[in-house]
């Protein structure tokens, strides 16, 4: 996300606005623009334009929205009227934003600085084009949109024009935008660009203040408009209340007061990530959506690790993320989606563009991992909480994912998890998944079908938990027994055909024809947290990962630095990923290296401490004595649901200390 936008996020509707509190509409370029700004709701773009005008002209920013208003309560700034040295500003405008479920509000309070009274002429342009995220994200496709038709009109109210709504259909797809104000405007005007102006003429007393209220709510397709708070600070007390329902009964202690801090900071941010989602009998669930801007949403393998991670302090998010992915649980082959009987759903979109079947991703199952991850949660959330409700009522799911890895996933005829490149998806399908991610040393990339060597690690502790589960939630031994020997067998096989003897390291993956990709990478990490590697080689592992090219003060590279591979720009081939060092910190604990977790946590958390208390997405993987503060990565997720979660791994990794 581009710096000179700001965000604010509430469930699945967020907003990015400009210092000065408007909306351009330019930008959004994943791969190389700003960012889109905007309204957002459901993965279109309910806003395009929101621009502010005091007496004909743009004001002046005096104190900007500030750059830690990210997801937090309001975005507030101050402007005033453009002018000279000579002559101060007549008045200043105070302005505050704030987001509610599918609802944009903003307070405009325009306060006197004179002993006289005082006319100023306000005018708001806005516009709404609908856009959906596909089209908005640099990735040089065009969508046809046949028949697609935009609207216009005003809407009365008792004392004339009281706001704008915006609508848009394409064939049985329908959405709208409604823009109201309260005073209404003295009158609504064509700007010939489609946008409409929204015009107000105020007196304001001698030192007095004047204050409009506006509002523009969402209608998604599908949905009724909801109703909106009557003002930012009402939007703030419902985030309030939404943080208190998700920490409930729940203390943060911990003796590291750094890390307390960074978990702080962490949890807040959950509370604005979850989305709605339905569980297997219908029942609304919240769940963790994948990040800011791009994937407000739930994906599979993010919902679950993001569940892992706060399991020991907020198992509320695991117990409403095993109905939500067992709902979407895949039950026939859908070779469009990648779907298989059995699979747990990657991605779920509502966009206008999955709808058509443009992309996709409505419900798109291109992962090699989700599915494992799945039944790791369920086990760990059974012992943890000590609920064994839920695992019965979710048994058939969890044996229709074991199915899969050993049919379709092909734990059976391969001997581990394999995935092919998808042509209309995704290349890669585990949690590096950017073109070229899976590769060897020199940095050419696997061929044919691929087995990604952290996708066992996760296998092998599904199949342990669920051994688990069978033998004493399910009362099956013999399944047990069957699933306790898979996990035995793909343990053998493993060290077998991963170890790189020369390297005394793993292979990132096998190639179709069975053949290393010998990168060495921070998977191996993931390999420790899953338990797979015996001890000797789990503690080579460990400490290889702490050496100079993969640890960068910051944290553990993806890809070691001096191989051909590597570049610290890269998505996956040289960046610093918190959510990979929480994985990796779990793994050197469960091994016992509790020094080198520390080193990992302490790194972590002193990238936090130069970003308000935040992890974003990804780092660049710069080597910290090159440069005072982390490198960020040019399109990381601003706000990212497995990175807010990530410190609360940290403190369970290091028990506090």
């Amino acid at each position: 996300m581009s710096d000179r936008h700001r965000l604010l996020v509430r469930g699945r509707t967020f907003v990015a606005v400009g210092a000065g509190g408007d909306i351009s509409g330019v930008g959004g370029a994943r791969g190389g623009g700003a960012g889109p700004d905007g309204l957002f709701v459901r993965d279109a773009r309910h806003v395009s334009r929101w621009q502010l005008t005091a007496d004909g002209a743009v004001p002046e920013v005096l104190a900007p929205v500030e750059k830690s208003a990210a997801a937090t309560d309001a975005a507030r700034c101050v402007l005033v009227p453009r002018g000279g040295r000579q002559e101060p500003p007549a008045y200043t405008i105070l302005r505050e934003q704030a987001v509610a479920d599918g609802a944009f509000v903003e307070s405009l309070r325009i306060v006197s600085n004179r002993p006289v009274v005082t006319r100023v002429r306000i005018a708001l342009t806005v516009d709404a084009d609908f856009t959906d995220q596909f089209e908005l994200r640099a990735d040089h496709r065009t969508y046809a949109k046949p028949g697609a038709v935009r609207t216009r009109r005003a809407l009365d109210g008792d004392d004339g024009v009281r706001g704008v709504e915006f609508g848009y259909r394409r064939g049985e797809w329908r959405a709208r935008t409604t823009v109201t104000a309260d005073p209404a405007p003295d009158a609504v005007e064509e700007t010939g660009a489609g946008a409409r102006r929204l015009v107000w003429t105020l007196e304001v007393d001698a030192h007095d203040t004047v204050e409009v209220a506006l509002r523009a709510v969402a209608c998604p397709h599908g949905e009724a408009a909801p109703r909106p708070p009557d003002s930012p600070a009402e939007a703030v007390r419902q985030l309030d209340a939404m943080r208190e329902d998700l920490w409930s009964g729940f203390t943060l202690i911990s003796g590291w007061p750094a890390l307390a801090d960074v978990c702080a900071r962490g949890l807040s941010d959950l509370a604005v990530l979850r989305v709605p989602a339905t569980g297997p009998d219908g029942e609304a669930l919240s769940v963790p959506g994948a990040g800011v801007p791009w994937f407000l949403t739930l994906l599979g393998r993010d919902a679950l690790l993001t569940s892992l991670f706060a399991l020991p302090y907020v198992p509320d998010l695991a117990a409403a993320t095993l109905p939500a992915l067992a709902a979407t649980q895949a039950t026939e082959t859908v070779p469009g989606a990648v779907a298989q009987p059995g699979k747990i759903v990657h991605e779920v979109r509502h966009g206008e563009l999955a709808h058509f079947g443009q992309v996709p991703f409505g419900r798109y199952y291109g992962s090699v991992d989700a599915t494992p991850l799945f039944l790791v949660l369920l086990g760990a959330y059974t012992e943890q909480a000590g609920d064994t409700v839920l695992a019965r009522r979710l048994e058939p799911a969890a044996r229709a994912a074991v199915g899969w890895m050993l049919d379709h996933g092909g734990l059976t005829s391969r001997g581990y998890l394999v995935y092919r490149a998808d042509q209309g998806g995704l290349a890669n399908q585990n949690w590096k998944d950017s073109p070229g991610a899976i590769c060897s040393a020199d940095g050419s990339g696997a061929s044919g079908p691929v087995m990604a060597a952290g996708a066992q690690g996760y296998a092998y502790d599904a199949l342990c938990r669920t051994a688990w589960l069978a033998r004493t939630v399910w009362g099956d031994p013999v399944y047990a027994d069957l699933l306790a020997q898979a996990a035995a067998d793909l343990r053998d096989r493993f060290q077998r055909d991963f170890w790189m003897p020369g390297q005394n390291f793993p292979a990132l993956a096998l190639d179709g024809e069975g053949r290393q990709a010998d990168a060495l990478a921070s998977d191996a990490g993931h390999l420790l947290w899953s338990g797979l590697l015996d001890k000797e080689y789990g503690e080579a592992v460990g400490r290889r990962l702490l050496e100079p090219d993969f640890f960068s003060g910051w944290g553990v590279r993806t890809v070691a630095a001096g191989q051909p591979a590597f570049h610290p720009l890269s998505y996956h081939r040289g960046s610093v990923w918190p959510h990979d060092n929480a994985l990796i910190a779990l793994g050197l604990a469960r091994y016992g290296l509790h020094d080198e977790a520390r080193t990992v946590a302490r790194g972590l958390v002193s990238a936090a401490a130069t970003a308000d208390g935040r992890l974003p997405e990804v780092l660049a993987g710069y080597d910290k004595a090159a440069y005072p503060v982390p490198v960020p990565y040019p399109h990381a997720c601003a706000l990212e649901s497995k990175s807010a979660a990530a410190p609360l791994a940290l403190l369970t990794a290091v028990g506090g200390a």
